[in-house]
């Protein structure tokens, strides 16, 4: 029986088992949304922005491990997208988005909603495709899901004229494996990269474990807990990294970074050998590469070669798998003599007295510390936690602590603001049996506030936590500290009444003044299982995010709470330099 290109698409999804697509329908999609109309068993949910369509996949996947879909149209369609598939790609999600294409007679005549899909994705995706003929349907849909989901992930855009989901023909038989020549995938490392850094490990007095997303993406956080327990070192992780190894454990540092913790980044400072698994050195990781981690050798495990000793020139590269290569070295480092690091654990003993996280209460005014400190405590840790961009985000990372992986979703490569509720509203769908929280602000909430209208028809009931300081926050915070209180644009005028904006949209709204009312009125939030409900949390405007590394400063040079001078940290004890 013959079957339209549209019919032959959605038929291939099922085979992938997709079980929800993110979209919003258009011209050059219309024979699309008709299949799916007939197709009982993939969910599609009607956003209300194409941007929302792509952050909700990237939630869901983030949430779930499963590669979300997206499904939009041509010309504004994919546009719209393009800042969700950024977003993706810098934090290497895996997603496949669909975009209709005009009539394939009609490419390159500036017809009606007609853009160059592929060339505008180009920059910002793992790979795109032109389908240019029904028959290339079956095996484009399988190897853009093969590629989105194996080495380094990331979205691959499906680029698909509407002429050919109107054709018709005999379909193919969904593929059970593909075969790409140019493309790839290592995954068991080389031997002897495994035994010279298990021999370096071995001679380290002051060592560290340096993880990341990657540790996440590729299902590595049991090996990771396993290895660094077998060897007994510290450990950080970045912001992407959360989760993988519990935040509770005592040899957890915490994150590193511009606004990691006091003990994690001058151990990273001192340290004598530092294990990279799953990180890419990032800028707001490394702050000043001239001055990062001057004694240490490096060794970088990662599956994309291209990341390695790209920003920062390592010892040891080892290409492969985490999770397997983590395994190998477990199975080697039982046969190796560890140095002890007693003496090591004393000197993070002292910078951990430091108390870097340490804030000061006012009477009569909600610090944004504390309304993550009380999430954390009414949910028992156990709640999804979304963020969008800014100081809340930086307050979730370091207050609400991720003992277990996927449970922190954020955009950290391209810091999207906007990001954080329908990525709420994915790993709800992803995820129904967890509590999920939406940490955000008054900026960036408005970005995306149409999804609450998507919540609502599709029943993804969410708590949104909004810490309204009235302030671009972290805008004004570098505007305090380095233009001379110079407060160009960053105080937000004529906000919304959010309680009423969120009734307005079916949902529960609460408006939260004083500390005493914080934890009930969570606790209240939590209680309604079945409904969406917006806190909107007055914070105290002037609080900044600390410990801070300043441009061009070391990791040994941060700026502390209630300091107005950098700390630095030698044999004798905390110094102000």
């Amino acid at each position: 029986m013959k079957l339209n290109g549209a019919q032959i698409l959605v038929n291939s999804l099922k085979s992938e088992g997709v079980k929800h697509i993110f979209g919003y329908p258009g011209g050059a999609v219309l024979h699309i949304y008709d299949a799916l109309n007939a197709c009982d068993e993939i969910e599609h949910i009607l956003v209300r922005h194409e941007q929302g369509a792509a952050h909700a996949a990237d939630g869901y996947t983030r949430a779930s491990g499963k590669c979300g879909v997206t499904l939009v149209t041509s010309g504004p369609g994919i546009t719209n997208a393009v800042t969700g598939i950024a977003t993706a790609y810098m934090d290497s999600i895996p997603m496949v988005i669909i975009s209709g294409q005009v009539p394939s007679a009609l490419i390159g005549n500036d017809a009606f909603q007609e853009v160059d899909a592929v060339g505008i994705t180009r920059s910002c995706v793992k790979h795109n495709f032109l389908i240019k003929n029904i028959n290339q349907i079956v095996n484009t849909i399988k190897k853009a899901f093969h590629i989105a989901t194996t080495g380094r992930p990331g979205p691959v855009l499906i680029d698909i004229p509407k002429d050919i989901t109107i054709a018709t023909v005999e379909p193919k038989p969904y593929p059970n494996s593909v075969e790409m020549r140019s493309y790839q995938v290592p995954s068991r490392a080389d031997s002897a990269k495994i035994n010279a850094a298990a021999d370096l490990i071995s001679l380290a007095k002051c060592p560290i474990v340096y993880s990341g997303g990657g540790c996440i993406i590729g299902n590595a956080d049991q090996e990771l807990r396993a290895f660094t327990r077998q060897l007994g070192f510290p450990i950080t992780q970045t912001l992407m990294g959360l989760g993988a190894y519990p935040a509770t454990d005592k040899q957890s540092l915490g994150m590193l970074g511009m606004h990691g913790t006091y003990e994690a980044n001058m151990a990273m400072h001192d340290a004598d050998c530092v294990i990279a698994a799953g990180v890419r050195f990032d800028d707001r990781v490394t702050a000043n590469i001239d001055k990062f981690c001057p004694n240490a050798k490096i060794i970088h495990i990662d599956i994309d070669p291209s990341s390695i000793s790209k920003n920062v020139a390592v010892d040891i590269a080892i290409v492969g798998d985490v999770k397997l290569v983590l395994s190998d070295l477990i199975v080697k480092m039982k046969t190796k003599f560890i140095q002890d690091i007693s003496l090591w654990w004393l000197q993070i003993d002292r910078w951990r007295s430091v108390n870097s996280l340490a804030y000061q209460t006012k009477l009569g005014i909600i610090k944004p510390q504390t309304v993550i400190e009380t999430l954390y405590e009414v949910t028992k840790g156990n709640a999804i936690v979304t963020s969008d961009v800014g100081q809340h985000q930086m307050w979730a990372a370091q207050y609400y602590q991720f003992d277990y992986p996927r449970r922190w979703i954020n955009s950290g490569g391209l810091g999207t603001m906007g990001f954080g509720l329908p990525a709420a509203m994915g790993a709800k769908l992803a995820k129904p049996e967890l509590n999920v929280a939406c940490v955000t602000g008054e900026g960036s909430i408005q970005m995306m506030t149409q999804e609450l209208s998507t919540m609502l028809q599709y029943a993804t009931p969410v708590k949104i936590i909004n810490l309204n300081n009235g302030y671009l926050g972290m805008v004004r915070q570098w505007q305090e500290f380095f233009y001379e209180k110079r407060y160009s644009m960053s105080y937000m005028d004529a906000l919304p009444n959010f309680v009423k904006l969120a009734e307005s949209y079916g949902h529960i709204g609460i408006k939260v003044e004083k500390e005493q009312d914080l934890k009930p009125a969570l606790i209240e939030a939590f209680k309604q299982k079945d409904r969406t409900v917006f806190l909107d949390i007055l914070t105290d405007p002037t609080e900044n995010v600390f410990p801070m590394i300043p441009s061009g400063a070391g990791h040994h040079e941060m700026l502390l709470a209630g300091r107005d001078e950098m700390a630095s940290m030698n044999d004798d004890g905390l110094n102000l330099v």
